[in-house]
């Protein structure tokens, strides 16, 4: 049996489309196609049901599905051993970060790191979602864990930095919005979810301000406080850069979660995966005040 067909299987049950398997695997979707038929053709049986909303496993593409899984699993795990033995600085590392203000503190670090190891390719992915890095979705992830909370116990990793918020408002409306200045209307401009939000909310040096909108990003968050919709809280290493806003008065320093810097323990003694998080470290460390919200 083929490994590469068990893949293109597993990538069609999973997305229940060609199309969006061949997404996954980059290839086009008659590739996917054609494989999962060399498949069916070597197994004697029908795998997916075509159907006008897509494949649809059979019952027989049921019962292979979870071996076929076995199978993907001790694959990357020869995988992620060969990896893991290699010395060379040479090789694709795949980073996925958390949010774009930490990837552009990383970017010129990145960039002089790229240029002193050239045979090294970064592919460099910003995104919050869960990657498997079992799966070598991405080789070197950072995240942000609630404080005190630990990553997966399938994964290694160092928190490289403090994630501390402070309150800030638009100097632009700071007479409207700062509830210091005499005859102003303040309010709190929040994030989701709201709960949270609402708990630091009765926790700050002012419990009192009513809450306003919602936005669902930080950068939605801060346009929507330059605009004027509100006080914000933000973590230091956003509100201290971002020249449109400054601090309140009453900041209220708080260290709610952690920067984690995490791999899989199968890729601990690869030379371009550790150079990478070695990069990593050295920015974070050159950033540690701006983390911890001493610059302002």
């Amino acid at each position: 049996m083929d490994w590469n067909d068990v893949r293109h299987f597993l990538a069609l049950a999973r997305s229940g489309s060609a199309r969006g398997a061949g997404a996954e695997l980059g290839v086009s979707h008659s590739t996917v196609a054609r494989r999962v038929e060399a498949l069916e053709e070597q197994l004697a049986t029908r795998l997916f049901d075509r159907t006008p909303d897509g494949y649809q496993l059979t019952t027989a593409g049921e019962d292979i599905r979870p071996r076929a899984e076995s199978i993907e699993r001790e694959m990357l795990s020869i995988e992620r051993v060969v990896a893991g033995q290699d010395e060379r600085l040479k090789g694709p590392v795949a980073l996925t970060c958390c949010d774009h203000f930490v990837s552009g503190l990383l970017m010129p670090d990145l960039h002089a790191f790229c240029r002193a190891s050239p045979d090294i390719q970064l592919h460099i992915n910003v995104d919050s979602r869960s990657y498997d890095l079992s799966k070598r979705e991405a080789d070197v992830a950072i995240r942000i864990l609630v404080k005190g909370d630990q990553p997966p116990e399938y994964l290694i990793g160092h928190i490289v930095a403090p994630l501390v918020l402070a309150n800030y408002v638009a100097t632009s409306h700071e007479s409207a919005l700062d509830p210091d200045f005499p005859n102003s209307e303040p309010r709190w401009a929040g994030f989701d979810p709201r709960e949270i939000q609402a708990k630091l909310i009765a926790e700050s040096s002012y419990p009192d301000v009513p809450h306003g909108l919602t936005f669902t990003s930080f950068d939605l968050l801060i346009q929507g406080a330059c605009t004027g919709f509100g006080m914000v809280m933000l973590p230091t290493y956003i509100g201290d850069c971002e020249p449109r806003l400054r601090r309140l008065t009453h900041s209220d320093l708080r260290h709610v979660a952690d920067m984690w810097v995490l791999s899989h323990p199968d890729l601990r003694d690869n030379a371009r995966v550790r150079a990478t998080k070695q990069c990593l470290m050295r920015t974070f460390t050159t950033h540690a005040d701006l983390f911890r919200g001493l610059r302002a």
